[in-house]
């Protein structure tokens, strides 16, 4: 099992969705005490199943690569970048190929990485290295704009959809937002892909023994104009008994 000790924000607290707060550009990317095991997994993965966990639209080439130059500026402490190399907090170094932003970046950092381009008047998602998806599918979201995206998402109502497109659209280079889902699971298990047909069966939230939840940052791209949707996974075993996170 691949877990985190705690989550390091407050789930206990409601928030009206979509429940974003603004932050600071040095605090976006995560390295926690997972870190060496996600990797381990982000690899794995990248290898054996690259076409489930990375798509990336033609297109898009030009968001990918500036999504690159764009972490590598703000890797947090533990990351020594030199050239076209990077050595990461577990020991290994990382040649960057710009031939391969999405699966250079799938290396280096802990977050999944999504681009949403706008494109007719709505975000897209044009782009992913997402290895560790809670309960979807790359490939049936790939190329599906927000509203599309969201289409199994019980709460995700007109209103709920406009909000979020508004959200979007309003997300400004140099002031990223965030948020958090808070998710119960009897599985700990990080990649868990599920078809829109296949739909997760019910956990009780008061007896799983999982809890996970991501933290999701929306930053936007100053020169080509894409949202970057970053997602910071952390599992935690919650306490024998009880109910509450272990955060």
């Amino acid at each position: 099992m691949i877990l985190q000790t705690r989550i390091p924000y407050d789930v206990l607290t409601p928030r009206r969705l979509p429940g974003v707060a603004p932050f600071e550009m040095a605090d976006w990317l995560h390295v926690d005490e997972a870190y060496a095991g996600q990797m381990a997994e982000r690899v794995r993965l990248l290898s054996e199943r690259r076409s489930e966990v990375l798509r990336l639209d033609p297109d898009a080439h030009a968001a990918a690569a500036e999504l690159l130059d764009t972490v590598l500026a703000h890797l947090p402490e533990g990351f020594v970048s030199e050239g076209l190399r990077v050595a990461c907090p577990d020991g290994r170094v990382v040649e960057i190929d710009r031939g391969d932003p999405l699966g250079t970046l799938g290396h280096i950092v802990q977050e999944d990485l999504c681009l949403m381009e706008p494109r007719d008047g709505v975000h897209v998602l044009t782009g992913a290295v997402l290895c560790f998806p809670a309960s979807w599918l790359l490939a049936e979201k790939f190329l599906r704009p927000l509203v599309g995206i969201h289409a199994p998402v019980e709460v995700y109502d007109d209103g709920l959809a406009a909000r979020v497109q508004r959200l979007f659209d309003g997300v400004q280079a140099g002031r990223p937002l965030w948020r958090y889902n808070l998710l119960h699971y009897d599985d700990p298990t990080l990649f868990q892909p599920r078809s829109e047909q296949a739909r997760r069966p019910h956990v009780d939230q008061e007896t799983a023994p999982f809890t996970r939840s991501e933290r999701q940052c929306l930053v936007r791209l100053p020169k080509t104009g894409a949202v970057v949707f970053s997602i910071h996974t952390y599992v935690v075993a919650r306490r024998a008994g009880g109910a509450v996170p272990a955060t």
